[in-house]
C-alpha cells in the first residue's frame, strides 16, 4: 500500500494514539523526573506489556535474526535519547513549545527521509499538508533568537534535537514492522526493555533518587508506563500498511491536544499564538487525510 493515502483505519489509529501521547507528554512535564522517571516508566512499560506479547507470541509464534536485534537496539538507544532531550526541553520550557515544536519536527524529517531512501511517493496535497504543520511549528516557536533568557534558546534545542530523535525511530521501526515484519508490540516492548536495560547502571547506583522519584512521581510514572506504550503500539500497527510520509505528520494531531493541555491546565503563557499554530498544524493533518 505504500504510496497511497492514508487509510481510515490507520487514521483512527493515530487520532486515539494521539490522545494518548499528548497525555502522557503531560504526565511527564508534571514529574520531569530526569533519568529515575524514564527508568522507572521504562522497567513499568516493559512488566506492565509481558502478559499481553506473551499471550501474541503464543498465538503466532516468531523468530529472531540477527537484523531484527539491530533493529531494536538502534531504536532503543534513539527512543531512550528522544526521552532525555524531551525530559531535559521540559526542565527549561513549556509543553506548550517544547512538545509542538518536537512533534512537529520529527515528522518533516521522517518525511524527507522516508521519500529519499524509501522510495515513497506522497500526493502534493499530501506534501501541503507537511508544509503547514512546518508553518504551525513556526507559529507556535517563532523566533528563538528573539527569546529573552537562556533557557527559552536550550529548550527550543532540546525540542529540535528531540525531533530528529523522532525521526530516527520513526524510519527504523517503520523498516521493522513493514518490512521485517516485527510485530507492533514485540517491536515497542523490545525497545521499552532495550532502554531499561541501558539505563540500569544508573538506576543501580543511583537507588535513592529512583526510590524518591517512586514515592513523589508514582501516579505519573504509571500513567506513563501505560500510555506511552500504548500509543506506539497503535502507530507501529498503522505503519505496517501505511506510508511513513504519511503516518508521521498524521501524529501529529496530539499537538493540538498537547498545546491545549498546557494552555489550560499548566497555565503557560503566549496561549493564543500557540494555538493557533496547532490549528494550522490540524490543518494540515486534514490535507494528509484527504491526499
Amino acid at each position: 500500500m505504500e504510496g497511497f493515502p492514508i487509510t481510515g483505519l490507520a487514521l483512527l489509529l493515530i487520532v486515539i494514539a494521539a490522545f494518548c501521547h499528548a497525555a502522557w507528554n503531560y504526565l511527564a512535564k508534571k514529574a520531569c523526573g530526569g533519568t529515575p522517571f524514564i527508568w522507572l516508566m521504562s522497567a513499568l512499560s516493559a512488566l506492565i506489556y509481558s502478559p499481553l506479547l506473551a499471550w501474541v507470541l503464543l498465538a503466532s509464534p516468531f523468530s529472531l535474526k540477527p537484523v531484527h536485534l539491530a533493529l531494536m537496539l538502534g531504536s532503543a538507544i534513539l527512543h531512550l535519547l528522544y526521552f532525555i532531550l524531551l525530559d531535559k526541553g521540559y526542565r527549561v520550557g513549556d509543553l506548550s513549545v517544547i512538545y509542538p515544536l518536537a512533534r512537529g519536527t520529527g515528522p518533516l524529517l521522517s518525511t524527507v527521509t522516508a521519500i529519499v531512501w524509501l522510495g515513497e511517493t506522497p500526493s502534493p496535497l499530501a506534501l501541503a499538508g507537511t508544509l503547514l504543520i512546518g508553518a504551525g511549528i513556526v507559529a507556535i516557536s517563532g523566533n528563538p533568537f528573539s527569546r529573552k533568557g537562556s533557557g527559552s534558546r536550550r529548550s527550543i534545542l532540546y525540542a529540535l534535537l528531540c525531533g530528529t530523535a523522532i525521526a530516527g525511530y520513526t524510519i527504523v521501526d517503520k523498516i521493522a514492522v513493514s518490512v521485517c515484519l516485527l510485530p507492533p508490540l514485540l517491536m515497542d516492548w523490545c525497545t521499552n526493555f532495550g532502554r531499561m536495560l541501558l539505563l540500569s547502571p544508573y538506576a543501580m547506583r543511583n537507588r535513592g533518587k529512583v526510590a524518591e522519584e517512586w514515592r513523589c512521581h508514582r501516579r505519573e510514572v504509571l500513567g506513563v508506563s501505560v500510555l506511552s506504550p500504548l500509543a506506539y503500539i497503535l502507530v507501529l500497527t498503522a505503519m505496517v500498511f501505511s506510508p511513513v510520509s504519511y503516518v508521521a505528520p498524521a501524529r501529529e494531531i496530539s499537538i493540538l491536544i498537547g498545546a491545549l493541555l498546557g494552555a489550560k491546565l499548566l497555565s503557560e503563557e503566549n496561549a493564543r499564538a500557540r494555538l493557533a499554530g496547532a490549528a494550522t498544524m490540524l490543518a494540515g493533518l486534514i490535507s494528509l487525510a484527504l491526499g
